[in-house]
């Protein structure tokens, strides 16, 4: 893992850790409890679309990269976003009330082609591509919504909505440019053998981030259902200041998945992993002690005096976060070695005890049993993918802690910085 690589992508990451806290702030702020509820829900919807759309357009995207020619895999990835990004809005407006369906399927379809385009370049070890649209997707969205309410005068929730659809739109006809070559639109073909494997590899991987997304995100319906939207705008709040944090490690998961699938040593992925590991364990462990460090009246005053639990939230769910941060490096190994079972069980685990807590403890204890639930739910699906990992290595406690050595290139490439 080169130095400068995960130097910038640490300094990406806490950009874009900056401008999401802005981002979470101005709409609590400018729509309330309940405007963020909604909000949170429509991403929710939108997030469960992109797990069957990244089947195509997710990890199989950088994982073929390397194999195949891009216009051997694109046209799977272009022909399936829109596909997908169509047609299960549509399914989901005959089970259930879609708040902003227009809006939906729009995000959808453009969401999944920039997806398609990013991680082309994460298999292409393009990183720097990669942490750039990623920064890009924050700051435009937020730009878009400064012009739209203030300029254009819309302050209603679909403002953010426009915002980000506009924001897609732009950044992947700019990724177009930069990926399609002369000749290329030539020599497109749709091989069925390509498409098998991409579909093979894709549905492992997006069946173990779809299982995880219901573990994460499961409570929002219950304390919907049982408790109302505020319960979900006040509870999504506390789940973004906590996650806020994954975004080193998911991060450091890229980079060590590129690096994974363009190695061959089994040995050097192993080592890899292990720095991996220590970064991510040291930063987001810095990161929570900050957190939990900022007075309670803190959030309340930057999210409005309705997120006055903020803090409360934070603490019940920092031992989960911290241990998905770590196990997420983790489970990037394993996908990087196409070994994909062990993040669907560790996943399913995760899940039924998600669900089957939610239904004896939310309608109790609301919002404090939703978050006790999510951090135990992290802590078990994690311990078994350190279990698996482990036996295939030696444990050490080292691991998780910088060298000397270590700690004195990263502060000289600090102060170069």
């Amino acid at each position: 893992m080169k130095q400068k690589t995960l130097l910038t992508t640490f300094f990406s990451r806490f950009f874009i850790l900056f401008l999401n806290f802005g981002l979470v702030i101005y709409t609590t702020n400018f729509w309330g409890s309940e405007g963020k509820g909604s909000i949170s829900i429509v991403i929710a919807d939108l997030t469960v679309i992109s797990f069957f759309a990244n089947i195509f357009v997710g990890s199989s995207m950088s994982y073929f990269a390397s194999r195949y020619k891009i216009e051997e895999i694109l046209p799977f990835a272009y022909l399936w976003s829109v596909i997908t990004g169509i047609s299960i809005p549509l399914l989901f407006s005959f089970s259930h009330a879609v708040p902003y369906s227009g809006y939906l399927i729009s995000l959808s379809v453009l969401t999944s082609l920039l997806t398609a385009n990013v991680n082309l370049f994460v298999g292409q070890k393009n990183i720097t591509m990669f942490n750039i649209y990623t920064i890009l997707q924050q700051l435009i969205h937020i730009i878009f919504i400064i012009i739209i309410v203030y300029l254009i005068n819309i302050s209603s929730i679909e403002a953010y909505f426009m915002a980000q659809a506009g924001c897609l739109g732009l950044l992947f006809l700019t990724s177009i440019f930069q990926i399609v070559k002369p000749g290329m639109l030539k020599r497109i073909s749709f091989s069925g053998a390509t498409g098998k494997k991409l579909f093979s590899y894709g549905w492992k991987t997006q069946l173990s981030a779809f299982l995880q997304f219901l573990n994460n995100r499961l409570s929002f319906y219950f304390l919907e259902y049982f408790r109302g939207m505020v319960s979900v705008g006040v509870f999504s709040v506390g789940i973004a200041v906590s996650e806020a944090v994954w975004t080193i490690s998911r991060s450091l998961s890229v980079i060590l998945y590129a690096d994974v699938i363009n190695t061959a040593s089994p040995h050097q992925a192993i080592e890899k992993t292990k720095i991996s590991l220590r970064i991510s364990f040291l930063i987001t462990l810095l990161f929570i002690a900050v957190m939990l460090i900022i007075p309670a009246r803190v959030y309340s005053f930057i999210f409005g005096k309705d997120f006055s639990q903020t803090k409360e939230i934070v603490l019940l769910l920092a031992p989960g976060i911290l241990a998905i941060a770590v196990s997420n490096i983790i489970g990037y190994y394993f996908a990087g070695i196409n070994k994909l079972r062990i993040l669907n069980v560790k996943a399913l685990i995760g899940l039924i005890f998600t669900l089957v807590s939610s239904f004896l403890i939310i309608p109790k204890w609301g919002i404090r049993g939703a978050c006790i639930i999510t951090s135990l739910s992290y802590c078990l699906s994690s311990g078994l993918l350190f279990w698996r990992f482990y036996r295939i290595t030696e444990f050490r406690f080292r691991d998780y802690f910088l060298s000397k050595a270590e700690m004195g290139i990263l502060m000289k490439k600090l102060q170069k910085k």
